[in-house]
């Protein structure tokens, strides 16, 4: 099984979306940051599962819509680890980085 590890910047992605849901009074906030939670660790079964993306990179599509969310990743096979570096709501345009 795959370890996961969060880039420092994704810190800064949760908070972003935590922000927008609570802004737009979301009922479910905490169970849909939840459910990115849960759905990111589903790939330290099955580290393959997202689409590839540029690079050595990967794309998890968590959702659909409105209530749809990305996460760029990568996966290091010889250290058997997920790298989680950006997370984003499916309708923003990028990833966000200073």
């Amino acid at each position: 099984m795959a370890s996961i590890r969060y880039a420092d910047e994704v810190t800064d992605d949760f908070d972003r979306i935590l922000d927008h849901l609570i802004q737009h009074e979301s009922v479910d906030a905490l169970d849909r940051f939840t459910g990115i939670r849960t759905a990111i660790d589903v790939l330290a079964t099955s580290p393959l599962i997202g689409r590839p993306a540029a690079g050595e990179f990967r794309e998890l599509v968590i959702g659909r819509g409105g209530r749809g969310y990305v996460a760029l990743y990568r996966y290091s096979e010889a250290m058997d680890r997920i790298t989680v570096v950006a997370i984003r709501a499916q309708k923003e345009s990028g990833y966000h980085r200073p």
